[in-house]
């Protein structure tokens, strides 16, 4: 039991903490709703209407750890956590302000914006909405409260704050820095141009490797859980690369691989693709691994567009073969997008033939769009070799198979865990190649198989125009 380490897991949609043994086993867990709150008012300054809950997240925590069976063998913590977000400190490390990317406030300085942030074909950062790039939260705070942004001496990535707030020492790591943030250059390895002009880069703390450790605990966090001051803070690392890492590390070596991380976001990890196949208006990018690897990407916000088109019911409902066969039969189609984001950011969301659906049926439907909506990413990728599956969609008793269905000729891997980090948290921790834990077994097609191709042939003529604005393939020296 000795050597345990307990992961800070904070997604957009729940926050977790987890016990890993050395082993690989997860040998306790519990769960939170990551949900956003009021922010505090701005005096005399336009202010922002949403915040990550920190303050809620830090007292379940504290609480979580104090409580948790074996804490007095756990010897180490590692945070990962959602991209998008930061938090910005003050004079002697007084937490100022945790914005959420899903507030509006961050679009009103969107054009002013625009005309300044480095172009796609340098940071590979696509142009998206409301705060999901990095660079705008701080452009549109530090243009429309000065004030306010006057008081903020150091800006930390949101894995980096826990690290910091855990162990008091603060870092900065590639792969929050690289997850579309507008702030870096991923071929040149620096900040992004308007992150030096604008004098952003200064705000944030030296870059320390994901599997670092800072050190031990604050005093006042080992007093408040019980864990012995000794324990490991360890630097953390974005949460979609982290599923990512889970796979770098237990692959073969030179294996053509992708990796469909699923969640709130789904999100592709496609390393051999061509960085000439990105596109920005398509929410592609390129993320950088925790080695500092170039991995071209495609995103939609798979979670909240499932629950969206199952709706309440279906979304408690197992999707079945049979759902699916009542979907083909009715001729439902789910047309996107129900979510920010994705290939068709500007597309409302559309579901026709779908009302009379039972909830297994809406269910299926939704899991069909899902399935749809990956295969069209990996086609713009342009992927080849295994796809491995992790997250909720390798759970489905449907997702695998119809992905299957759609690219016979593909071999695809789901993962037999919900939680298919393991291996990246023993790489972070331990700097070891772990081995594979619970090989995935390979996913066949359904019978209907050819029925689907043909449904998807329907479903891509019913798609809306791919977005042509900003639609410019990265420069050939970069590819």
């Amino acid at each position: 039991m000795a050597g345990l380490i307990a992961v800070l897991d904070i997604g957009k949609s729940n926050t977790r903490l987890f016990l890993a043994a050395p082993d690989g086993g997860i040998i306790w867990s519990c769960a939170r709703a990551s949900s956003a709150i009021s922010c505090a008012p701005l005096p005399g300054e336009p202010t922002p209407a949403l915040a990550l809950d920190i303050e809620g997240i830090e007292a379940w925590l504290l609480h979580a750890l104090r409580t948790c069976p074996h804490r007095q063998h756990i010897r180490a913590i590692l945070p990962i956590a959602h991209g998008a977000a930061m938090v910005l400190i003050g004079n002697g490390g007084k937490v100022l302000l945790a914005p959420d990317y899903e507030d509006p406030y961050f679009e009103r300085c969107r054009a002013e914006y625009e005309l300044l942030r480095d172009p796609f074909t340098a940071t590979l950062s696509p142009n998206l909405t409301t705060g999901l790039n990095l660079g705008r939260q701080i452009f549109t705070l530090q243009r429309l409260a000065p004030r306010f942004f006057a008081n903020v001496e150091m800006i930390l990535t949101y894995p980096q704050y826990w690290a910091w707030r855990l162990s008091g020492v603060a870092a900065s790591e590639i792969t929050s820095l690289g997850c579309h943030t507008d702030l870096w250059l991923p071929a040149q390895g620096c900040f992004s141009h308007l992150a030096r002009a604008k004098g952003w880069a200064g705000y944030f703390p030296p870059l320390r490797p994901a599997s670092q450790a800072l050190g031990g605990l604050r005093p006042e966090i080992a007093a408040a859980t019980g864990l012995a001051p000794g324990c490991t803070v360890f630097c953390g690392i974005h949460d979609s690369n982290a599923s990512y890492l889970a796979h770098l590390v237990t692959q073969p070596a030179g294996k053509d691989f992708t990796v469909v991380s699923s969640g709130t976001w789904c999100v592709i990890f496609a390393p051999a693709a061509p960085l000439a196949n990105l596109r920005e208006a398509e929410d592609m990018l390129c993320n950088l691994d925790a080695r500092g690897g170039l991995v071209p990407t495609a995103r939609f916000m798979a979670g909240r567009e499932y629950a969206a088109i199952a709706g309440p019911e279906g979304a408690r409902a197992t999707p079945t073969l049979e759902g699916l066969a009542c979907v083909l039969a009715a001729g439902a189609l789910a047309l996107p997008s129900f979510a920010p984001g994705g290939p068709f950011p500007e597309a409302p969301g559309q579901m026709l033939a779908a009302s009379a659906l039972a909830p297994e049926g809406r269910a299926a439907l939704a899991t069909l769009y899902c399935a749809l909506m990956t295969d069209n990413s990996l086609e713009r990728l342009g992927v080849s070799g295994a796809i491995l599956i992790d997250g909720p969609l390798a759970a489905s008793p449907l997702f695998p198979r119809i992905l299957k269905s759609l690219r016979p000729d593909a071999e695809i891997l789901p993962a037999q865990s919900k939680i298919g980090i393991i291996p990246a948290v023993l790489w972070l921790t331990s700097a070891e190649r772990p081995a594979p834990f619970g090989a995935p077994a390979r996913s066949e097609a359904l019978p209907n198989a050819a029925d689907l191709r043909a449904y998807r042939d329907r479903w891509r003529q019913a798609l809306p125009p791919a977005p042509s604005a900003e639609r410019r393939p990265v420069r050939p020296e970069l590819s």
